[in-house]
């Protein structure tokens, strides 16, 4: 089996690198887990240059930077901006897991017909690092105002 962004069909995905959902946040959709997460702007910008999960210290650091972000546009009533950070926080578990269950974070061997590649062959410190954004994630998730506003937005814009 093929992984999902082999023949992906850009055309027909919810989410736009030439719109800036802080301006027009109506186009904005929140979608499954990171969806969107490395295309909508000015939000992509502004987090993405503090994610990072290379050891635990970095990654403490990062997923702070992260959540504190998250609640600044909670302060500021912008759901499209603390629900960019949220993914953010969950793309920062998921990409350390991989790169803890993974040598190299590669998944699939593209050179043998995208055959999955042997688990357990990762970095351990990465599981570490995984944990911490794990726990900021939850944290967000379990934010009362993120999780009313999330609800009012799913139920008016889908």
């Amino acid at each position: 089996m093929k992984p999902s962004y082999i023949d992906f069909d850009n055309s027909g995905y919810d989410w736009k690198p030439d719109i800036d959902y802080r301006a027009h946040p109506e186009f904005y959709h929140v979608g499954k887990g990171e969806q969107g997460v490395l295309i909508c702007e000015p939000y992509k910008s502004e987090i993405g240059k503090f994610w990072r999960f290379k050891t635990v210290a970095i990654a403490e650091e990062s997923s702070r930077k992260i959540f504190d972000l998250f609640n600044n546009y909670l302060d500021k009533d912008d759901f499209v901006g603390a629900d960019m950070a949220r993914k953010y926080l969950q793309m920062g578990y998921t990409r350390a897991r991989r790169y803890a269950n993974y040598k190299g974070g590669k998944k699939y061997d593209a050179d043998h017909n995208y055959k999955p590649l042997e688990r357990g062959t990762g970095d351990p410190e990465k599981a570490a690092a995984a944990a911490v954004f794990y726990d900021k994630y939850k944290a967000a998730e379990a934010e009362p105002k993120y999780a009313t506003l999330k609800k009012q937005w799913k139920h008016e814009r889908g």
